[in-house]
């Protein structure tokens, strides 16, 4: 059951501060994979969702259950170095209680099926055993898009119109 820490999650992702969601990986199988993700008062949504009682929103519970499979399949098909996955829809989304700060969420997604540039991912979130989430995730390997570090494209010329 090898674990990760995140300078090994933020070599297969390309996500940082503030949309990094996964602090650890806890067990990872040619399956399964186990994420970790410590909620604390001080992300920036919590400024605003809500005042008074902050609750993490859904979609970026959504969004840490997508950033711990694409570690899956970036651990599962080396040809997705240099890649980006996307995602491309959310099925069955369930969200059953709130996270707030101080919970530790565990995610745990299941492989479905990954094809060349496709993987379809079954995922629970808990919180110290219970449910608060679950979803069916697909998402969609692309090469990185025009600007980005590492990108093979150059940015289209910009294009001048004529004033008025």
């Amino acid at each position: 059951m090898p674990s990760m820490d995140v300078e090994e999650i933020t070599a297969i992702l390309p996500h940082r501060y503030p949309m990094l969601m996964v602090d650890r990986i806890t067990e990872i199988t040619e399956e399964k994979i186990v994420g970790l993700k410590n909620v604390t008062f001080n992300e920036p949504h919590f400024t605003g969702h809500f005042p008074g009682f902050p609750v993490m929103p859904g979609v970026l519970i959504i969004e840490a259950m997508a950033q711990v499979a694409g570690i899956l399949v970036g651990k599962l098909a080396p040809h997705t170095l240099g890649k980006i996955m996307f995602l491309a829809s959310v099925e069955e989304a369930k969200f059953r209680k709130p996270v707030v700060p101080g919970d530790q969420l565990l995610i745990e997604m299941r492989l479905v099926r990954l094809k060349t540039s496709i993987a379809k991912m079954q995922g629970v979130a808990t919180v110290d055993g219970q449910i608060v989430a679950e979803a069916t995730l697909m998402c969609k390997l692309t090469d990185r898009l025009a600007g980005q570090a590492g990108s093979p494209r150059t940015a289209p010329e910009p294009v001048e119109t004529p004033a008025p």
